[in-house]
């Protein structure tokens, strides 16, 4: 039997192709995951990479075996997949490696509703049951299925989707503005064409073309060099504001008028304040707001502010949509650029992200860096990874070094977040690597840089 414990993660299946996967083992997982949902139809996308439609197919095919009928939606962002999932009340597949090079894919499961499939929700069933068919030698050999084989069609949903996210927030008094988008060669260059079609936007597009080798730069903008060109575009163009995307398109990272990339955590208190009063308009009294505990002070102290209740949870996808069905709340952000929105099935859409921008813009006259200034309060460190032989070793020396000190709290929801008066930091692992994950926000600039070299020179020994 293989062991594939390094293929599938916490929250997906992902791993370089074919090196550690292929449609062998792809057409495997589609009957696992059949078998564990008790689906009797799932629908199934993929991004733009080469080897996304062959895996996408094999998975199809895998379903189809174990006697579920399969909906083919083809190319599609990872969002729009979740739309399809929701709308037609099916489970689902998303073939993409996100922001990963090239030679990776990877899959994206969840549930009827977008609800979603992680370790503790199905995931570790289905490495288990594609484990137990996968010899040593990496041959896969699917047992027979009792039911009869499924049919396979195929569908269109871009139209769909975006009328949805549409009906969401009404963009059409908006003043016009100039918005250049940065796609990365990614999903966002199959997406924003429609959904942005007839609004008073005038779109300067960089790197739509779709195209899985990533021949402009990665499709990551968390890290900054892939950030440059959008924000050189914004001060060439004189734009309103830049987006860019990541490579399945579900993240989204906004640029002001300046080339100044706006926080996420300001971001998502601008959103979380526009999904408050759409709540209490129509009548929720205390509406709910899910962050992450490495998102700024900011957004729970505005969510306070404007009468409704922050809550707080770990880092990660399925933490984030775990708490927002026990509190049915409204909207949910982590400081990774994904936002979550009840009204999308509580699954993260970059995209409806970047409308409530495009329509908080556009509803008034000043620029983004004057309409953000309030929801950036706090100086930030972003986040910092040491690489670390024994992370329990580094984290104890943290805690020691600070638990005791006056006026100082400390807990351990996700790693170690230690807090005082005016900052905090949080310490935690990564999952699936030897690293320690640093983050460190102070009122005062010169406190956080002090606070952060502190940490680090006790992480790093």
């Amino acid at each position: 039997m293989r062991d594939l414990t390094q293929l599938v993660k916490a929250y997906d299946v992902r791993g370089v192709v074919p090196d550690q996967w292929d449609e062998s083992l792809s057409r495997a997982f589609g009957a696992a995951f059949v078998r564990v949902t008790g689906a009797s139809a799932v629908v199934v996308g993929h991004d733009m990479r080469p080897s996304s439609p062959s895996l996408s197919r094999a998975f199809a095919e895998g379903a189809a075996a174990y006697g579920a009928d399969v909906v083919e939606i083809g190319l599609c962002s990872t969002d729009q997949l979740y739309y399809a999932s929701g709308s037609m009340n099916l489970p689902g597949a998303m073939f993409t490696a996100s922001h990963n090079p090239a030679q990776y894919n990877g899959i994206k499961m969840c549930r009827a509703g977008a609800a979603p499939v992680g370790q503790d929700t199905g995931l570790s069933e289905i490495r288990e049951l594609v484990e137990s068919w996968t010899a040593a030698d990496g041959t896969v050999e699917i047992p027979s299925a009792d039911a009869a084989p499924g049919k396979l069609s195929a569908e269109d949903t871009l139209r769909g989707y975006a009328d949805h996210l549409l009906s969401l927030v009404d963009l059409t008094a908006i003043r016009p503005l100039k918005v250049v988008v940065d796609a990365g060669n990614g999903m966002g260059g199959h997406t924003v064409p429609t959904v942005f079609d007839g609004l008073p936007l005038d779109l300067v597009p960089l790197y739509f073309e779709l195209d899985g080798t990533f021949p402009n730069h990665e499709a990551n903008p968390l890290d900054p060099k892939n950030l440059v060109d959008l924000q050189a575009k914004v001060v060439e163009a004189g734009a309103d504001l830049g987006l860019a995307f990541d490579g399945d398109a579900d993240r989204c990272f906004v640029v002001d008028e300046r080339g100044e990339p706006v926080s996420p955590s300001a971001i998502t208190a601008l959103v979380a304040a526009r999904e408050i009063a759409r709540a209490r308009a129509a009548g929720e009294e205390q509406p709910t707001v899910i962050h992450n505990l490495i998102t700024s002070w900011t957004v729970p102290e505005v969510v306070r502010e404007l009468g409704a209740k922050p809550v707080r949870t770990r880092v990660g996808h399925s933490f984030i949509k775990q708490e927002m069905a026990v509190t049915d709340a409204v909207f949910g952000g982590e400081h990774s650029a994904h936002y979550y929105f009840r009204d999308f099935w509580r699954a993260d859409t970059g995209m409806l992200a970047a409308l409530h921008v495009l329509a908080a813009l556009g509803g008034q006259p000043g620029t983004l860096s004057e309409l953000t200034a309030e929801y950036d309060r706090y100086a930030a460190s972003g986040e910092i990874n040491s690489t670390v032989g024994d992370q329990a070793a580094a984290t104890a020396a943290v805690r020691a070094a600070y638990a005791d000190l006056e006026g100082v709290a400390v807990d351990e929801l996700d790693g170690l977040t230690v807090a005082g008066a005016d900052w905090w930091f949080n310490l935690r692992p990564s999952n699936t690597e030897p690293l320690l994950r640093l983050n460190v926000e102070a009122k005062d600039p010169a406190k956080m840089a002090e606070l952060r070299d502190a940490v680090l020179a006790l992480v790093r020994g």
